[in-house]
């Protein structure tokens, strides 16, 4: 319970004014449901002619003798002027006045709990999202889309279904049962003392088992992101399991998950299932022990209370035993709950390894060089890049060469702070990157990768991504500058043309030069090229490269090329081996020194 308290701290703090008048509304509904209940003793009494005659009115105070005494009065006032019949119906009339206010109150706080709910769960999938955009690229590493996906989407469903439903009950079951077990305290004490010391046995008992849920729960859900994980894997990569066909494969490695998850989700169900059975049973066996006791103490004449007194004192007991057995159904529902949030809270609670300073200055451009001053990076405990060092003046291209592995992908990644370096220092016009502004430092920068990375929105979107306030003429204009405009008025709506998940309705130059003309239109002062080109045909590559040159004129430019005929012209060639850079100087002086370089450019010509 301790971990639902948690939750509803962190959670509930903006919906105040829903809870405070979800607790009045409740409280009213239980007052008027102890009225509605008690109002069965005089009814009992007529019926049974046990009734006494009362003609004197004491003056009212609030005390309960004199209500009970008041209320005898008007009962025989009633009765002997117009008979006992009338003198029920009106009774009856205030049973049902009563049980109208108690439901109307009792529908009033709902509505309360209902708006906290929904609110409740907005919050949680904003905060997941918003957490999901602050985390650091090696966060992502670790985890697998689909148990990503799995926790915005099946965790959070879960969480509402289970702690945000069991909310009410726990608002709404403790009020009436206080409210209720005052009111048996006051009709009875001994009899009241007695059911304290037999119903916490039962709480116990239902505790245990509610317990084992959690652990059971958390398995499910962990499954299921391996089940999505294996979803996402398959529609990503249809084209090459039907290539190898290796649909049997995939089938069987799915089948196989699909029953680990349903062997555990029946044993977490069949638990859950107790719970009603359980409750109920454990209710009856209180009920009796209760009836038991307390016609034992009436037919001794040891009792506080008539005969019936007792039957509205079971009525009103038996008014807790609904609460009280959806406060256990809520307690196994919140225990599967609380696995769910454990697994959001990996996400929600995951440090930001790639925070911004307190003190951290504005930067707008690039006014002299970048500088990697011994910069040192590791993966875990693998070096990618040693003790590199390097300096780009503005306006230079700095192109970076060598086998796969070598470091420089991770070169460029430190550069907006993807990765933070392990030692050393990566500065911009003298200051240490780490000392910017996030969003300012990035701001500096456009990207083209080896893959284009577009989204399932219009062209128009996908080229004004991440520019604010632009027009339909600038768009264009950086289109023309990408070698896409053409391109983009042949196809069905223009630059209103959806283009399909991750772009798949164009082709991988079309993909690319959409992708240069957002990098255009967002007019960087310093340019990174992952490979642009590499995974072009001939004429998409001429294109392209065409498309390149135009957004690489007048901006400092980090290029990394397998294709050395690529940066043949570039201002400095970096040949990176084993994370350091082994080689630099312009094409003609590398050709000339005979290394690496030479031997990679001589390859690519052979």
């Amino acid at each position: 319970m301790k971990d639902f308290f948690q939750i509803l701290k962190r959670f509930i703090p903006p919906y105040k004014k829903q809870l405070i008048l979800n607790f009045l509304f409740n409280l009213l509904s239980a007052l008027f449901t102890v009225f509605s209940v008690t109002m069965m003793i005089p009814i009992l009494d007529i019926l049974f002619d046990q009734s006494k005659a009362v003609h004197d009115l004491l003056p009212w105070e609030i005390n309960l003798d004199v209500a009970k005494h008041n209320l005898s009065y008007y009962i025989t006032l009633i009765k002997d002027t117009h008979g006992p019949g009338l003198a029920l119906l009106l009774i009856g009339l205030f049973v049902v006045l009563a049980t109208m206010l108690k439901v109307g109150f009792a529908y009033m706080a709902a509505y309360e709990a209902v708006f906290i709910r929904n609110g409740v769960v907005k919050d949680m999938r904003e905060q997941i999202y918003h957490k999901i955009l602050k985390l650091a690229l090696p966060f992502f590493s670790e985890e697998r889309k689909g148990d990503i996906i799995s926790r915005i989407t099946g965790d959070v469903t879960e969480v509402e279904n289970s702690i945000m439903s069991s909310l009410d009950m726990f608002l709404k079951n403790p009020i009436i049962i206080i409210v209720l077990l005052a009111s048996m305290l006051v009709m009875s004490p001994s009899m009241t003392l007695f059911i304290f010391l037999v119903l916490p046995i039962a709480g116990f008992i239902i505790g245990r088992v509610g317990k084992s849920l959690k652990k059971v729960s958390r398995e499910g859900q962990d499954k299921m992101g391996v089940i999505l994980t294996v979803v996402e894997e398959t529609l990503g990569g249809l084209r090459i399991i039907k290539a190898f066909n290796a649909e049997k494969k995939m089938d069987a490695r799915f089948n196989a998950e699909l029953h680990d998850y349903r062997h555990i989700m029946n044993r977490l169900m069949r638990r859950r299932e107790l719970a009603h059975p359980l409750s109920e049973l454990l209710g009856t066996i209180v009920i009796i022990i209760v009836v038991w006791y307390g016609g034992s103490l009436i037919l001794d004449k040891n009792s506080e209370l008539t005969g019936t007194e007792f039957i509205a004192y079971l009525a009103i007991f038996y008014q807790i035993i609904n609460p009280a057995k959806a406060f256990t159904t809520a307690l196994y529902s919140i225990q599967k709950g609380l696995a769910s949030m454990d697994r959001i809270d990996k996400i929600l609670l995951a440090d930001v390894t790639i925070p911004e300073a307190p003190y951290a200055q504005a930067v707008s451009t690039l006014k002299d060089s970048i500088e990697y001053r011994n910069v040192t990076f590791a993966y875990d405990e693998k070096v990618v890049l040693n003790n590199v060092s390097l300096e780009i003046k503005k306006g230079k291209t700095i192109a970076l060469v060598g086998q796969s592995g070598s470091g420089k992908t991770t070169f460029v990644d430190l550069l907006p702070r993807f990765y933070d370096v392990n030692s050393g220092q990566l500065l911009i016009d003298g200051v240490d990157i780490r000392d910017l502004k996030l969003h300012d430092l990035r701001d500096l920068m456009g990207n083209v990768n080896q893959e284009a990375i577009l989204f399932n929105d219009s062209i128009y979107n996908n080229i004004a991504f991440g520019v604010e306030n632009t027009s339909m003429t600038e768009v264009i204009a950086a289109a023309k500058v990408a070698n896409a405009h053409d391109f983009i008025i042949e196809t069905e709506h223009g630059y209103d043309t959806i283009i399909g998940d991750r772009g798949s309705k164009l082709s991988g130059g079309q993909r690319q030069r959409l992708s240069i003309a957002r990098a255009i239109l967002k007019n960087p002062p310093i340019l990174i090229l992952d490979e642009a080109t590499s995974a072009l045909d001939t004429e998409s590559e001429r294109l392209v490269q065409d498309a390149l040159e135009n957004l690489m004129k007048n901006r400092t430019s980090v290029v990394i090329a397998h294709r050395l005929s690529t940066v043949r012209n570039a201002d400095l060639i970096c040949v990176f081996h084993d994370g350091e850079i082994v080689e630099r100087g312009t094409h003609d002086e590398l050709i000339e020194l005979d290394g690496r370089y030479k031997r990679l450019h001589s390859m690519q010509m052979f």
